[in-house]
């Protein structure tokens, strides 16, 4: 059975088949496919209904999706906390890739929050925080979609060791694909040297790993690239991979 093979015979049965059989069917099939199939995959069988989401930290997976699938619609989460260079990367990614950037934004503004919780929920409630500027916003943006992109890889943490190329996200009742998921650190340095991706300029000012503002570090020499991450509040997820 060919990549092919799948693609067709998942479109014959769409109308029948429930989406968590073709989440088992592909993560088997696609465990060992090259991260442009996966995607070819997942283009082939969700269309319009696919998206991916990104952090700005780079452009790696706009990359490898907007080869695929051009015009493909790409949430980033505008959580009001965000360094002005991961706008800057954002605003530079609309430019430069054939895609279709959406600005998805919290419920409330900054300011409204800080009005109704107090100021800096994020050191006192961090899980809270994440919820509110991030998974919920996000969640509300999915909706849309039968599908999504993630970037995340099991060579990051500990958290992700587990992840599939293709899974069913239970808490979104759709269907979440990982193509990079068996990525190592060097995969991702070759990949971008080699297609000259657009990188956030923090990443030279060790920031291997940028979420806001307020809750990230630089990273010291030898340290875990993501210890700069909420680092002093014993968490490692903000909750959408989770």
């Amino acid at each position: 059975m060919t990549l092919v093979d799948i693609e067709v015979g998942l479109r014959q049965q769409r109308g029948t088949l429930d989406l968590q059989d073709i989440v088992e069917s592909a993560a088997e099939f696609l465990e060992e496919a090259p991260a442009r199939d996966i995607i070819r995959w997942a283009a082939a069988t969700f269309g319009d209904r696919l998206c991916l989401t990104s952090s700005m930290s780079d452009a790696l997976l706009i990359d490898l999706v907007s080869r695929v699938k051009p015009g493909v619609d790409v949430l980033f989460i505008d959580t009001g906390y965000h360094f002005a260079e991961t706008i800057g990367t954002r605003d530079a990614v609309q430019q430069v890739y054939d895609v279709n950037v959406i600005n998805v934004e919290p419920s409330r503004t900054v300011a409204e929050q800080e009005r109704d919780l107090g100021p800096r929920l994020f050191g006192r409630n961090p899980d809270l925080c994440c919820y509110l500027r991030k998974v919920e916003p996000l969640n509300r943006a999915l909706e849309p979609y039968l599908a999504w992109i993630s970037g995340i890889r099991r060579d990051e943490s500990p958290t992700r060791t587990g992840t599939k190329v293709v899974e069913w996200d239970a808490k979104r009742q759709m269907v979440k694909v990982n193509p990079i998921a068996r990525w190592t650190q060097d995969d991702v340095d070759n990949y971008m040297a080699d297609n000259g991706v657009l990188i956030n300029p923090l990443h030279y000012d060790n920031y291997p790993s940028i979420g806001c503002a307020p809750c990230t570090r630089q990273v010291a020499p030898g340290e875990d690239p993501r210890s700069g991450r909420w680092a002093g509040l014993g968490k490692v997820e903000c909750g959408i991979h989770l």
